[in-house]
């Protein structure tokens, strides 16, 4: 089995680190330099699912350390991605293997960029799992991984770990599809409910708020449609409406950024679906003030931030 370096620790990097491990990989955590963790040398992390509870201890990475990395699963913010694999990019190669498991889209573009001989793979899952403590984990609900890589119709050797983990995963030869999918999902809910400060329910719930789903449903599928991914965005209501029934008391993932005053992965969403609209001469007056009302949420938190930081 192939040892696996895992940069971003948070639900979804402890749960495949775990499940990686539990499938007979070995696995070491990359930590940043400001997690309280980042000067120990392992550290355990515990799993809750249903009446189950497992404890995996994994090597800590040292902040100093030089080693190679041969295969690395990234699961950071999407604004996170760049600076992240930056500060390890001495330790990869071009024999190297990169996972990204993110939302969004638009990175894996400023990977190739800045790193073209680095080989990028990406990934998208429904696992549902959150945090309960630090380093404890709830594993809520088995979902589908999908991991693919751009014009590879057959899954590399390495894929056999994933084949290994005690969860539904598939090499998807048609990943952007599949990231497609998700992306206009996530746009149809995560900046309404950041913007309205509300469950993921209450968009079905409140009649003025389902007007707008129903809208920025048809805007999204424009675009995607224009853009080639036909399939993606087919029946992208009926899809957001069923997302929005079993996760409706879910806060999403923007909204819980913009409470806790953390940059939102805006950019990679609709902002990434705005910069293909302006790129397809397409006007998306939705998706252009749900970026707008999510910048300035975010600006509006960073000063509440900064006016505490001046207090103290």
């Amino acid at each position: 089995m192939r040892h696996w370096h895992i940069l971003g620790v948070g639900a979804i990097g402890g749960l495949f680190a775990s499940l990686l491990q539990a499938g007979g990989s070995r696995c070491t955590l990359l930590l940043r330099e400001d997690d309280p963790d980042a000067g120990e040398s392992s550290l355990t992390v515990e799993l809750r699912c249903k009446q189950q509870h497992s404890h995996y201890r994994f090597p800590v990475s040292a902040r100093g350390d030089s080693s190679g990395i041969t295969h690395l699963l990234v699961t950071t913010k999407a604004q996170d991605i760049v600076p992240a694999l930056a500060a390890v990019i001495p330790r990869l190669s071009p024999a190297s293997t990169v996972l990204v498991l993110a939302n969004g889209m638009g990175y894996l573009e400023q990977l190739q960029t800045r790193w073209p001989w680095l080989p990028c793979y990406a990934g998208t899952t429904t696992e549902g799992v959150y945090r309960q403590g630090r380093r404890l984990l709830c594993h809520a609900g088995s979902g589908t991984t999908l991991i693919g890589g751009r014009g590879e119709s057959t899954s590399p050797p390495w894929f056999a770990d994933w084949q290994n983990l005690a969860v539904n995963c598939a090499w998807e030869p048609r990943i952007d599809q599949a990231l497609w999918r998700k992306l206009a999902i996530n746009c149809a809910i995560n900046p309404l409910t950041a913007v309205h400060d509300c469950c993921n329910g209450e968009l079905a719930s409140r009649p003025e708020l389902a007007v707008e789903v129903q809208q920025l449903c048809e805007e999204i599928r424009m675009i995607g449609a224009a853009a080639g991914q036909h399939q993606a965005v087919a029946d992208l209501h009926t899809k957001v409406a069923e997302v929005i029934a079993a996760t409706a008391n879910n806060r999403s993932s923007m909204l819980q950024d913009i409470r806790a005053r953390r940059t939102t992965e805006i950019d990679y969403l609709n902002g990434y679906l705005l910069t293909l609209a302006d790129e397809l001469k397409l006007e998306a007056p939705r998706n252009r003030a749900l970026v707008t009302a999510v910048r300035s949420l975010q600006k509006q938190a960073q000063k509440q931030v900064g006016r505490r930081g001046r207090i103290r």
